[in-house]
């Protein structure tokens, strides 16, 4: 008998998303591949995606309107929403722009959350949603789906 295998729900900080959508032979390339096969489910809150929006509205990135809906398409449809209420506790961290990622990781009970940024990562010790870069993270996933 087979256990039923489902696929880590993953909140994604921005970085490491925009890096996934913007550069399609970047090293984080594979994390797109990932969610379109529905190999991860990335979480999003209203917080985190409002920072997308803003974050593709980067004047460095030089997007249209229609590029920033094909890379928002190229995304929102694999995700989970979930509604973080105000009563979600979370430890002090550095910088308060990383709060609605924490939010969402603890509110959803995500099996990660991925990201680059060193505030967030110096508080994998202690927080209770293991926090992974993403060569960490892509590791763990080859590694589950070779079970």
């Amino acid at each position: 008998m087979s256990a039923l295998v489902t696929s880590p729900r993953v909140v994604i900080d921005t970085n490491v998303l925009l890096s996934s959508l913007l550069f399609h032979a970047g090293t984080l390339s594979w994390l797109r591949t990932a969610w379109q096969a529905r190999r991860v489910c990335p979480l999003a809150s209203r917080e985190t995606m409002n920072e997308l929006i803003r974050a593709l509205s980067y004047p460095k990135f030089n997007l249209t309107d229609g590029e920033r809906e094909d890379l928002l398409a190229d995304y929102l449809p694999w995700c989970e929403t979930v509604i973080i209420s105000n009563s979600t506790e979370i430890p002090e961290c550095r910088d308060r722009f990383d709060r609605p990622f924490l939010e969402l990781a603890l509110a959803a009970q995500a099996d990660a959350l991925v990201t680059g940024d060193k505030d967030l990562l110096a508080m994998a010790k202690d927080f209770p949603v293991p926090i992974l870069t993403p060569s960490v993270f892509r590791k763990r996933l080859l590694l589950s789906q070779e079970l």
